[in-house]
């Protein structure tokens, strides 16, 4: 009976001996099974590729956020352009209506050709850009006279509210001591404008009667007499 018991016991000792064996075993065949170690990589980049969605997620939102700020910091730029488009003649042009015109006499003593300052002043309201040569006439008795520009244009010229701008008219002196040609009015149409003002002429009062060789009544540039502003 004894020796049975013993052999009994050799047994179930054997027996869990065997179990042991097997179960390390199938733990190192599951660390050597390709399929185990691609399931186990699979679990290991899908979690991975969650929490990185995640993050390319908050990235996004960063970069619209930065994407607005960006579209802010573009903005003093097209201001800039705007503001530069404003500056360099997006004020309005002046017109003849906005323009308060007048003409006095700037002959001085010892001058070969007489000569006449229009101003013109910008009462609109608002700053306006003007530039290049009014349209001058001079009214006669024997018809009307138009000046040949003199000079070259100066860069479109922002006419503050309330400020002047000058130019000249020069034509020749009468001084055969006859009646000549009697001047009887001033025509003056500002720059790229079709409406025209009619002033008293505040020069001399006549010009001599040529046979076309003798000097002809010219027009300065926007800007030729004066200090304008």
């Amino acid at each position: 009976m004894r020796a049975h018991r013993i052999t009994f016991a050799a047994l179930v000792v054997a027996a869990g001996l065997s179990l042991t064996a097997c179960q390390n075993g199938d733990d190192g065949a599951a660390a050597n099974d390709p399929s185990s170690a691609s399931s186990a990589s699979a679990a290991s980049s899908s979690g991975g590729g969650s929490g990185s969605g995640g993050s390319d997620q908050d990235g996004g939102k960063g970069s619209a956020g930065t994407g607005s700020d960006g579209k802010g910091t573009a903005a003093p730029a097209d201001s800039g352009s705007g503001s530069g488009s404003g500056d360099n003649g997006s004020a309005p042009k002046c017109t003849t209506d906005g323009l308060k015109i007048t003409a006095q006499d700037g002959f001085i003593d010892g001058d070969p050709d007489g000569s006449v300052v229009v101003a013109l002043t910008n009462g609109s309201g608002a700053d306006c850009v003007i530039s290049g040569f009014a349209g001058v006439d001079l009214k006669t008795n024997a018809g009307d006279i138009s000046a040949t520009r003199k000079g070259e244009p100066g860069d479109p010229y922002i006419l503050k509210n309330g400020k002047e701008i000058d130019f000249y008219i020069s034509y020749p002196l009468n001084e055969t001591g006859g009646s000549g040609v009697r001047i009887t009015g001033l025509v003056v149409t500002p720059p790229n404008e079709t409406k025209s003002v009619t002033l008293d002429w505040p020069g001399q009062a006549s010009l001599p009667v040529t046979d076309g060789s003798g000097s002809p009544v010219l027009v300065g540039p926007i800007g030729s007499a004066g200090q304008g502003g």
